[in-house]
């Protein structure tokens, strides 16, 4: 690993205060919108917002707590969370697969999972093309087969099955 892959991407006070952040934003959805449900206690019990109201409220207090102790711990800063090396390495899987997310959208599942197999036999296992092309085709139409045939369970299909009659 060169000397630059070994630098801290990020400390572990960042990453504390950015989850704490996180975790408070969906509590604070969570309490807001709770409020609009009612989170009293009704005449025929509690109402629909009652319960997820608290849930809410213990989740924006304790990420504020651990926001305000790591914003006060200043020695998280010197503890590496992630070096860039590693975050490199996770990076290289999660943007491929939220494209292939986006992507199932657009050409269905079937498609799109040959591109994403593909992708990574050709990228980070480094298989010929004749290799990756059998087995991405090949695992879809195994697939195909065990879902839409003979468990008749329906996936997003895309444009090219809709092209072929198969949606």
């Amino acid at each position: 690993m060169n000397e630059n892959n070994d630098r801290a991407a990020t400390s572990v006070r960042a990453m504390e205060i950015a989850v704490a952040l996180f975790v408070f934003a969906c509590g604070a959805l969570v309490v807001i919108d709770s409020i609009r449900l009612g989170v009293r206690w009704a005449d025929d019990g509690p109402q629909a917002g009652y319960f997820p109201f608290y849930i809410g409220m213990i989740l924006c207090i304790s990420s504020a707590v651990t926001c305000v102790t790591s914003l006060m711990n200043r020695a998280l800063s010197a503890k590496v969370f992630v070096t860039r090396g590693q975050l490199k390495l996770v990076l290289s899987v999660l943007v491929p697969l939220m494209i292939y997310v986006v992507l199932i959208k657009f050409l269905g599942i079937y498609v799109a999972s040959i591109f994403f197999i593909g992708w990574f036999m050709l990228r980070l296992g480094h298989y010929s093309w004749w290799v990756t092309l059998a087995v991405a085709f090949g695992t879809m139409l195994v697939f195909f087969m065990m879902f839409e045939v003979w468990f008749k369970v329906p996936l997003p299909k895309g444009p090219l099955e809709n092209l072929l009659g198969l949606a």
